[in-house]
């Protein structure tokens, strides 16, 4: 006779999303989305059009996009053994705020290309598991729409900067008065990088006028232009792509950016640890490590691998997050152990979306989540602010 369980009575802790997927196995119930990032990957390549699918998945010729990934095998976690972790913290402080876990959603833009939901779904997903998300200047609907569905949950906004300082002010002014809590400035996209994905199929999503909710919401933008975006959407198209790429932006214009608005402001694509001393000097609050997950600089170096660096830098003086490769628990560990105070996740939820929606979106976000909790005991933890590089093996 096949003995049955309650989870309601286990402790409670992330890790117990396994026993309620073990527990619907009892049940003859297998789950619908596949565990294995590879797996849910390979399925959402099989739900989107190629196009869509390779503009998520490609990178600046991919190189930089597997190093992210290879590099994270040279750091070994080095577990401890009979310790007590029948209770255990996923928290952690950033900017001022603790959060419940270290993952936030990392801006991800023109999800109308993965799943009509786009946006609005990932914000409901995100206040469903209550983890931060940072929303895309180039998102499909207006960031006060998606600022409204996540609720009590944070959220960031990320700014493609423009050329314009006043279409900049007036983005982040907005994203202010909305309700965001932080500014992330985007440094590694002065201009879009030779991407070979999506040069062969000619396909760039903006020019069809997809991505563009915040533009055409604008009234900065839209002062610059002879009639409403609904009227004629190839001028829509026009002034974006005039105004998008600002390859003369320095260091000394992020004064402007600070006088633009109260909130912290974050740069996004920090690698070298000078850079974080400058942003730092510069005034802003926090810097993400990242090389935009592969796609920006081909032969770039791997994210994971200029983490510490930046830490040792500045991580004493200001907020230092991670992004670029994150899949598995043993990841997340790995880069809060390196130093970062959070974790930024972007191809895994983006595949959870276009497998399922907002569902997949949440069930990526608890996984994520559950394997982060059982890693974290396993390793002889009992909190992530106890980790550091003694946790990994020299």
């Amino acid at each position: 006779m096949t003995r049955s369980f309650d989870v309601a009575t286990a402790p409670e802790h992330y890790g117990n999303h396994q026993l309620g997927i073990y527990a619907q196995g009892l049940k003859g119930q297998l789950p619908e989305l596949p565990l294995r990032y590879e797996d849910m990957e390979a399925r959402a390549r099989e739900v989107l059009p190629p196009a869509a699918y390779w503009y998520v998945a490609g990178g600046a010729g991919e190189t930089s996009m597997a190093a992210n990934r290879s590099a994270f095998d040279r750091y070994r976690l080095l577990p401890r053994m009979l310790t007590d972790v029948s209770q255990r913290d996923l928290g952690r402080t950033v900017l001022g705020k603790r959060q419940v876990s270290p993952l936030m959603i990392a801006p991800l833009g023109v999800q109308e290309i993965i799943h009509d939901q786009a946006e609005l779904g990932v914000a409901r997903a995100a206040a469903a598991v209550d983890v931060p998300m940072i929303l895309s200047t180039v998102s499909s609907f207006a960031l006060e729409d998606v600022r409204k569905e996540l609720g009590t949950t944070s959220g960031w906004y990320q700014l493609y900067w423009p050329n314009d300082d006043a279409l900049a002010t007036s983005l982040v002014q907005r994203a202010e008065k909305a309700g965001y809590e932080a500014i992330v400035v985007t440094l590694d996209t002065k201009m879009l990088a030779w991407r070979e994905r999506d040069l062969d199929g000619a396909y760039l999503p903006f020019l069809k006028g997809q991505g563009l909710a915040n533009y055409t919401s604008d009234p900065v933008f839209c002062a610059g232009l002879e009639k409403p975006p609904q009227d004629d959407m190839r001028a829509v198209v026009k002034h974006w792509s005039d105004v998008f790429a600002a390859p003369a932006r320095t260091w000394d214009d992020l004064a402007r950016l600070r006088d633009a608005t109260k909130l912290p402001i974050v740069l996004k694509g920090v690698l070298h640890p000078e850079d974080a001393i400058k942003a730092r000097e510069a005034g802003m609050d926090g810097v993400i490590v990242s090389n935009h997950g592969g796609r920006q600089v081909e032969g770039s170096i791997a994210a994971i691998d200029a983490l510490a660096g930046v830490v040792d830098a500045v991580g004493a003086r200001m907020d230092v997050l991670f992004d670029s490769g994150i899949r598995r628990g043993a990841d997340v560990l790995k880069a809060i152990a390196l130093g970062a105070d959070a974790v930024l996740i972007g191809r895994p939820f983006a595949w959870g979306l276009a497998c399922a929606g907002q569902a997949g979106v949440e069930e990526v976000l608890r996984r994520l989540l559950a394997d982060i909790d059982l890693t974290l005991a396993l390793t002889g933890n009992d909190s992530l602010d106890g980790l550091s590089r003694v946790s990994l093996a020299p």
